[in-house]
């Protein structure tokens, strides 16, 4: 049987598709893992100042699993931990390039802390708005929550890719 070869145009398409797949995978997952770097970096930072300490006490005030470290620490000194620890997810999840060990520890410490923070839309008052009925949410509080969500399913993807990327390396 006689198979004409396939056009030039229609391999270099299938090329190019195969390319772009490959690199497209890459610079996406390099991009997730970026994004959530930023995202620790700048917010890290953020803690260290009084302004983001003042605003973190109607969250961590009314919640029943941290609304206790304000009698150990103050407000300051609290947001300043939270800062170092979130500085520290940051450098763990950069860290993928050393080793995926590193980023799959960090992975799963930032899927702890969003779903920490998620339990505060149901702590916190103000998050939804009543009389408005459901899916209303406030502004401040409600929608500045709600996209951890998307932050928590981020590092569970970035826990998962880690852990694949380090069995592969041991297989």
């Amino acid at each position: 049987m006689f198979l004409a070869p396939a056009h030039p145009r229609a391999q270099a398409r299938a090329a190019s598709l195969d390319l772009a797949e490959h690199h497209g995978r890459t610079v996406s997952a390099a991009g997730l893992y970026i994004s959530l770097v930023v995202i620790y970096g700048w917010f890290g930072g953020m803690k260290f100042t009084a302004y983001e300490a003042e605003g973190l006490t109607g969250l961590v005030g009314n919640s029943p699993l941290l609304s206790w470290s304000y009698s150990l620490f103050s407000v300051r000194d609290f947001s300043s931990l939270l800062g170092f620890l979130e500085l520290s997810i940051g450098a763990l999840i950069a860290a993928r390039l050393v080793n995926p060990v590193y980023s799959l520890v960090g992975g799963l410490l930032s899927a702890g802390l969003f779903a920490t923070t998620l339990s505060f839309m149901v702590t916190t008052p103000g998050v939804t708005v009543p009389e408005l009925g459901f899916p209303a949410i406030s502004v401040a509080a409600g929608q500045f929550l709600l996209k951890d969500i998307g932050l928590l399913a981020l590092s569970l993807w970035i826990a998962v890719d880690s852990f694949t990327a380090l069995r592969s390396t041991n297989a």
